[in-house]
This record gives structure tokens, C-alpha cells and sequence, in this order.
């Protein structure tokens, strides 16, 4: 049996669904004293576990937002205590969580988060489970048949049972994507910034099967071979035009959004790019920056299963970001979406 197929059905049908496959994590974010040099010591001054990744925080997030159709993970987990930990955050909010395999040769993915204040974090992973996940374990053909309409796949580039390219130059994630795609699925993909030499091969497999794509600007750029950022670090917008137009060239289907701390460009066949400027935020009010991305893309995915203007989509991302750095974790700074479009009102009342 695949990984879904044993999950049930909802009175909540006719309102859809999401289904959010790939890494789950338990994440235990150390907020240090310092960064210290090789050989030092610097002070744990608070720690909070956590569960991440980007399918438990896009899903996670969703239910935080108030999403009122059906939502459920689909991955792997351990037989171990991180696995119950995984389990028990996600009922907790409502999710279904029988779409998880529990694999007992493997333990439950983890990371060490490692997190100075205003500035940018590190983590130490182990893989476990997310390197055993695969298009054999996951049926996107059960979520589509009980009343789901999106399925998220992230991330790519740590999922590497999902990532490899076989002799046909078919990669597992692309497989999946299809089988999706083929059960009437929509299907959403979200990367990791790895800096692995064959991101733009072994992403590239999957991006024609893909109907939106949500990745930051360091990944569009590995993704299409297009220096992002100038060596001050200075957002270079014309370069993610370009990269833009060559993530739609090399097959998504509706849209390539792209996120940047600065700016969001929204691309679509046939139509001019769409711009959206990020908030200003005030250094002082950022606890961690862990999870802003998938916070993003959770409202992204709010607003395409609603069918919502992009507009209005981009507007409410960027709030959902914004609120979640002032989180320690990756999802415990989202508010709900009546909160978020209040917020948006204040900013920018024509995006509501």
C-alpha cells in the first residue's frame, strides 16, 4: 500500500483540499549568545522544538491561516519519539496525518537549528526518513479521488530518493508530479537551497510537471544558471526577469513566483510579470528567520485554492512572512488569514 491510500474521507469535501508531501522534520532551534569560532563556546540562551520542512510547515501553516477545506501530509517518519513528535504537532492542528509512512529502519528526520538573532541561521540535518520518501510511496490518485485539489511537493533538493535522475533522465519527483497531474491534481513545488552542482539537471526534470512553482531568488537562480544578486549582495530585478522567463520556458505551467527578502515577481505564460514589493520589517522585531518562505507559500497556496486575484495573493505572502519572523520557530508566527487581510488593509487596501 502507498503512503495515502489509507486515508479517509471528509464531510469537508465539497470545500477541497491540499495535500502536502516531503520532508518532515523535528527541528530544535538553539538561540545562541553568539556565533562562536572554531573551538569556543557560546551560551544556549533559549531552545524550542519544532516540526519543519517544507511540507509540515506549508501544512502546518495552512491550518494556522484557517484553512477551511482538507489538509494532510504525506511523506515518512521513524518508528521513534521525533516520529510521535511529527504525528502529534500535525493532529494537533487538524491535519490528517495517515498519509505518513512510518519507516522502522529509519529514524525521523531532525535538525539542529542554530539561530543568532539578526542574523541569518544554520542548521546541522540528518535525513532519516526524507531520504527514503518515493513517487512508489505516495499516491496522489487517493487525494484526488476524496475531494483534494492541490498537491504540494517540497522541498526538492532534500528529498533524494525524489531527486535522482534515472537512465530515461526522469527523476522520482517528476514521476510524482505526473501521477498527480494525471489524477487532476494541481501541483505545487517548492525547493531548497542546496548547492548541490546538479540543482538545475535534477530540478529541471521536474518543472514539466509542474503547475506553480514557489522558490526564493538564490533558488531560481541555481535553477536557471542566473547570478540573482550583484558581489555587494544587491537584488539585480532584471536577472530575475530572466529567470523567470526560463522557469517557463523549461515547462511551468501557470506560474513561477519568485520571492525575495526586497520584491516578488509572479510569472505566467502569456502575460507580463507581476510585481509586488515586500513590507519594510524592523530588524529589532525579527526573532528568527526560519520558515518565512514556507510561510509565503502557504499563502500562496491559500489564495490559488480560493482562486483569489495575484494581487491580493502576493499582498497576503508577504504579510504571512513577515508575521512569521517574529517567530522563534518555523510556524508558531503565522496568524489566521482574517488577521492577515486586516493587516493587508492597512498596507494596501486595493489588494483586498
Amino acid at each position: 500500500m502507498r503512503t495515502g491510500e489509507e486515508v479517509r474521507g471528509s464531510e469537508r469535501k465539497d470545500k477541497g483540499g491540499i495535500v502536502c508531501a516531503g520532508n518532515f522534520i523535528v527541528d530544535r532551534v538553539h538561540t545562541l549568545s553568539y556565533w562562536p569560532e572554531q573551538g569556543n563556546l557560546a551560551y544556549i540562551q533559549h531552545q524550542d522544538v519544532g516540526v519543519g520542512g517544507g511540507a509540515a510547515n506549508v501544512v502546518t501553516d495552512l491550518a494556522s491561516l484557517g484553512f477551511s477545506g482538507k489538509l494532510s501530509a504525506a511523506g515518512c517518519i521513524g518508528t521513534d519519539t521525533d516520529g510521535e513528535i511529527v504525528k502529534t504537532r500535525l493532529r494537533g492542528a487538524g491535519i490528517d496525518v495517515s498519509g505518513l509512512r512510518e519507516l522502522p529502519d529509519h529514524a525521523t528526520a531532525h535538525t539542529h537549528v542554530m539561530n543568532v538573532p539578526g542574523q541569518n541561521r544554520t542548521f546541522f540535518y540528518h535525513g532519516g526518513a526524507n531520504d527514503a520518501v518515493s513517487d512508489a510511496l505516495v499516491s496522489p490518485e487517493f487525494f484526488a479521488g476524496s475531494g483534494y485539489r492541490l498537491f504540494y511537493l517540497g522541498y526538492l533538493m532534500l528529498l533524494p530518493g525524489l531527486d535522482v535522475i534515472d537512465a530515461d533522465g526522469r527523476s522520482g519527483a517528476s514521476r510524482l508530479l505526473e501521477a498527480a497531474r494525471n489524477a487532476g491534481l494541481t501541483t505545487c513545488v517548492d525547493f531548497v537551497s542546496s548547492e548541490d552542482p546538479e540543482f538545475a539537471v535534477k530540478v529541471g526534470a521536474a518543472l514539466p510537471y509542474c503547475d506553480f512553482l514557489v522558490i526564493n531568488e538564490i533558488e531560481a537562480g541555481r535553477a536557471t544558471g542566473v547570478f540573482v544578486r550583484d558581489p555587494n549582495g544587491e537584488l539585480i530585478e532584471a536577472a530575475l526577469l530572466t529567470a523567470g522567463e526560463r522557469l517557463l520556458a523549461a515547462g511551468v505551467a501557470k506560474g513561477a513566483i519568485i520571492h525575495a527578502p526586497e520584491i516578488c515577481f509572479w510569472f505566467a505564460p502569456g502575460t507580463r510579470p507581476i510585481l509586488s514589493r515586500s513590507r519594510p520589517v524592523d530588524p529589532a522585531e525579527i526573532v528568527s528567520t526560519v520558515g518565512a518562505g514556507d510561510a509565503f507559500c502557504a499563502a500562496v497556496l491559500y489564495g490559488l485554492h480560493e482562486n483569489w486575484p495575484v494581487e491580493r495573493i502576493c499582498a497576503v505572502a508577504h504579510a504571512a512572512a513577515a508575521h512569521c519572523l517574529r517567530g522563534a520557530t518555523a510556524t508558531d508566527g503565522v496568524p489566521d488569514m482574517a488577521a492577515l487581510l486586516e493587516d493587508v488593509m492597512k498596507m494596501q487596501p486595493a489588494c483586498v
